[in-house]
């Protein structure tokens, strides 16, 4: 299913995709997408950031994966993948650990709607958050299915590797939307998709270790989600412009 241009859409029609969304791709986890020890939670929120989807580390890392196809870091490959080669001290010196009763957080999903961007302190709220979530070691995806504002002027994962220092990145203005899947840590490692409308979601790692990973069901789940959209909220997407 291409992606598609949700700037058509008035930001409550995004949410209520966006909800959806955010119960298929659980339910694709908990369903075989992880294995056993791990679980998909919806809205749980964990301290400071608030984020859409949550991995939760029931036991022992990795473990039996029960028939879960689990691949080592770093096989996935992506259009950029950056790294940064030195520690920010500066974080380490007051890092916050998230917990839960039945484990840590191991992995976070995100999808950027309207309102993460509309403004400089939504914006920057978000890139904080997402700046947290990778200093705690806690893993990240990241889908951004919006174009850049003149808040995130090169994208959002640019506004958010730039709070780890500032490295170039290669923006491409013909791919304007951004799927990217973060290794959390000292040296966090960036897997970035660029992609456009008409586009599918890309196949990207979810990772629940530093080493190890599973495929995020990311088309999958939008096309389940899309089956069911009102037609009446369909027409404006598929209208010609």
């Amino acid at each position: 299913m291409p992606i598609h241009d949700w700037t058509r859409a008035e930001a409550g029609d995004f949410h209520h995709f966006h909800q959806r969304w955010i119960g298929a791709l659980t339910d694709a986890l908990n369903g075989g997408g992880l294995p056993p020890e791990f679980i998909a939670l919806a809205e749980q929120v964990t301290g400071r950031p608030v984020p859409d989807v949550v991995t939760l580390q029931a036991r022992s890392p990795m473990g039996d994966a029960g028939g879960v196809a689990i691949a080592p870091a770093p096989a996935p490959s992506a259009r950029v993948i950056q790294k940064f080669e030195r520690i920010n001290y500066a974080k380490r010196a007051d890092r916050v650990v998230i917990r839960h009763g039945r484990g840590r957080v191991v992995a976070i999903i995100e999808i950027v709607s309207p309102g993460n961007k509309d403004s400089r302190h939504a914006i920057r709220a978000f890139v904080e958050k997402a700046a947290d979530i990778l200093n705690q070691g806690v893993h990240l995806v990241v889908v951004d299915l919006f174009p850049p504002t003149t808040r995130d002027p090169q994208g959002i994962h640019k506004a958010i590797w730039d709070e780890f220092g500032d490295v170039p990145f290669d923006f491409l203005p013909e791919k304007p939307l951004t799927v990217v899947s973060y290794i959390g840590g000292d040296l966090p490692t960036a897997y970035v998709e660029s992609v456009g409308v008409g586009d599918p979601l890309p196949s990207i790692p979810l990772f629940l270790t530093e080493y190890d990973y599973v495929p995020c069901p990311l088309d999958a789940t939008y096309n389940e989600v899309w089956r069911v959209y009102p037609a009446l909220l369909k027409e404006v997407l598929e209208s010609a412009p």
